[in-house]
Parts: structure tokens; C-alpha cells; sequence
């Protein structure tokens, strides 16, 4: 059975830091494109960053973009989502999946959504 599973969340002042990760399992995530998204209240869920299967290629979303950076651990099943200079805007709940393709950010149709992790940036 397919599974994601995230944490790392928290309440952080603005400016500040903080990791995420996400451990995989049941499926053969290590040769897959992972990806972040988040979903603030009200909100669609939007993407945030993608990683190819191998680590060593990444993109980002526009509002993210020099601030936050994705890495993947393949012998532990893990991705990463290093946060850093947070915003209040960044407060939602941060999820990964498998992407289709590197480059997909259209969360539609994807699929093994894990519970997410609540990040909370106060200002």
C-alpha cells in the first residue's frame, strides 16, 4: 500500500525557519518525481516545489522560489522541504505526493496524499 507521511510542521515567527520531511513507502516512490504542495484555509491547494527521482534536479513555484529548497534522501525513502526567510503567507498545510512528470504541478488527479503537516508563521 502506497503511503506518504509528513512532518515537521509548527508555529514559527516571521523570518524563521523550518524543515519538513517526508517519509514514503509501499511503492516505488525512489524512481518517481516528488512534490510539495500546501492548502491554506479557503484556499486551493497549490503547488510548491518538485524534485526528480534522482535528486538532482528541482523547480519551484514563483512565491518560494530562492526561499525554500527541496532534497531527497533515496536510501531512506525521504523528501525534504528546507523552509527558510517564512512568511505569514507561507502558513497552510503542507503535503507530498508522486508527481506524473517532472515538471507537473497540477495537484488534479494526483493520488497517496499523506495527512499533511500544519506550518504556522506568525507575524
Amino acid at each position: 500500500q502506497e503511503q506518504v507521511e509528513e512532518s515537521g510542521g509548527g508555529l514559527v515567527q516571521a523570518g524563521g525557519s523550518l524543515r519538513l520531511s517526508c517519509v514514503t513507502s509501499g511503492r516505488t516512490f525512489s524512481t518517481s518525481v516528488m512534490g510539495w504542495f500546501r492548502q491554506a484555509p479557503g484556499k486551493a491547494r497549490e503547488f510548491v516545489g518538485g524534485v526528480s527521482w534522482t535528486g538532482g534536479s528541482r523547480y519551484y513555484a514563483d512565491s518560494v522560489r530562492g526561499r525554500f529548497t527541496i532534497s531527497r534522501d533515496l536510501s531512506s525513502d525521504t523528501v525534504y522541504l528546507q523552509m527558510t526567510s517564512l512568511k505569514p503567507e507561507d502558513t497552510a498545510v503542507y503535503y507530498c505526493t508522486a508527481l506524473r512528470y517532472y515538471g507537473d504541478s497540477d495537484p488534479a488527479g494526483l493520488t497517496a496524499w499523506g495527512q499533511g503537516t500544519q506550518v504556522t508563521v506568525s507575524s
